[in-house]
């Protein structure tokens, strides 16, 4: 078996996937100085880090996640969010930056509302707190929001995000994707769809290999339909 088959392989809950605890990632947990697989999924290993992307599963909120959500409820103190998941989400008018004394919650945010927020911590009852006190978060005035399973989130980022930054630079659009499954895509309308394909076939195709590949060929060659179809209407 080569070395790149070695970092692709599927493994279940409970595999040991490492002996080095420091290279424990996404996906892992460690018990007696070794690295063992949490959850069924490809394993993503290199020399310094090893991780599990999920191959099906339901999002579950950890603190720091960048999550898309809609308003459900305008609440005198702030808002419920729905955030693809089985549990609550709040987000406290003191964590809105866009709250201002005399200013009513539902003149900031009103129900159907999207946000991009972060989570700050989650209780023991699971209630999420959310926050938008942060750079990347925004009300969403404009723009796409595309849904894919939770799942496949990290292979739709890329390591280190190369994915994102690949559809970022190439089709010239701003994109946001949230933990929770839910991607927010901006700019051009026909370079958004092609966007929102892509992202599609990262998600349907997420346990091969050469996807990095495929997807480029495919943007490349959509954005080259789009200039010829351009010089038709010209």
């Amino acid at each position: 078996m080569s070395e790149k088959s070695e970092k692709r392989v599927i493994v279940m809950p409970g595999d040991l996937v490492s002996t080095n605890p420091r290279a424990a990632g996404y996906g892992t947990y460690v018990e007696n100085g070794k690295v063992y697989a949490r959850v069924l999924g490809l394993l993503d290993k290199t020399d310094t880090s090893v991780r599990i992307i999920p191959l099906n599963g339901k999002y579950v909120p950890s603190p720091n996640d960048v999550v898309i959500g809609i308003v459900r409820e305008v609440a005198g103190n702030g808002w419920v969010v729905d955030i693809n998941c089985p549990y609550q989400a709040f987000l406290p008018a003191q964590e809105n930056p866009e709250c201002r004394p005399g200013k009513k919650a539902n003149d900031v945010l009103d129900i159907g509302d999207a946000i991009i927020a972060k989570v700050v911590s989650i209780d023991p009852k699971m209630k999420v707190t959310l926050t938008m006190k942060d750079r990347v978060c925004r009300p969403i005035r404009f723009g796409r929001i595309v849904a894919i399973n939770p799942a496949r989130v990290p292979r739709v980022i890329g390591k280190k995000g190369s994915m994102i930054k690949l559809l970022k630079s190439e089709l010239g659009i701003q994109i946001v994707v949230g933990q929770n499954g839910l991607v927010w895509i901006s700019g051009d309308r026909r370079k958004v769809n092609i966007a929102e394909e892509a992202i599609y076939i990262i998600e349907s195709e997420a346990h091969t290999e050469g996807l990095t590949d495929r997807i480029t060929e495919f943007v490349k060659r959509r954005k080259e339909e789009l200039e010829k179809e351009g010089t038709r209407n010209g």
